[in-house]
């Protein structure tokens, strides 16, 4: 199963960059998320194993995050013209999934933020992807909408209902 999200967020793609790699703020528009836990690598860099868990209701999924690719390698005084790059890969019981993460400048003051994403699925997980296809890509896109709301608003999801 493969689709695409994208948003336009209304602050500078510095000022994304920044919230996106600080994982203290992460629990503030990731909702759900209860732990994510460099196993190997340091936080966000190419290489680094985290283990992450989530709960959604009364359910809990763990699993392990790779971040696969980061580019620039350098962060500092990225130019307009380059893209901004983040790909990791998830496993989980079930499912596996490549994320490649995608901030370019609108304009001087606003950035695009696209998500390709592409999931593979065993077990039972096989048989439910087809009927679950919708619930992946707006839970993709909330993700999107918390982040958008808590750059722009400062609002976190841990204080939103739903």
């Amino acid at each position: 199963m493969k689709y695409t999200n994208s948003i336009e967020i209304s602050i500078p793609r510095t000022e994304v960059v920044r919230l996106l790699s600080d994982p203290t703020l992460r629990p503030q528009w990731l909702r759900g998320l209860v732990l994510h836990e460099p196993l190997s690598g340091s936080d966000g860099q190419p290489g680094t194993t985290s283990r992450v868990v989530f709960q959604t209701g009364k359910q809990t999924m763990e699993c392990t995050e790779t971040i696969t690719r980061r580019e620039p390698d350098t962060l500092d005084e990225i130019s307009t013209e380059t893209d901004v790059l983040f790909e990791r890969k998830i496993v989980a019981d079930g499912m596996e999934s490549v994320t490649l993460d995608r901030l370019y400048e609108s304009s001087p003051s606003r950035t695009i933020w696209t998500s390709d994403e592409e999931y593979r699925f065993t077990g039972a997980m096989k048989l439910l992807a087809p009927v679950m296809r919708s619930s992946f890509t707006k839970q993709s896109r909330r993700h999107l909408q918390d982040f958008k709301a808590f750059a722009e608003h400062g609002i976190d999801v841990r204080d939103t209902k739903d």
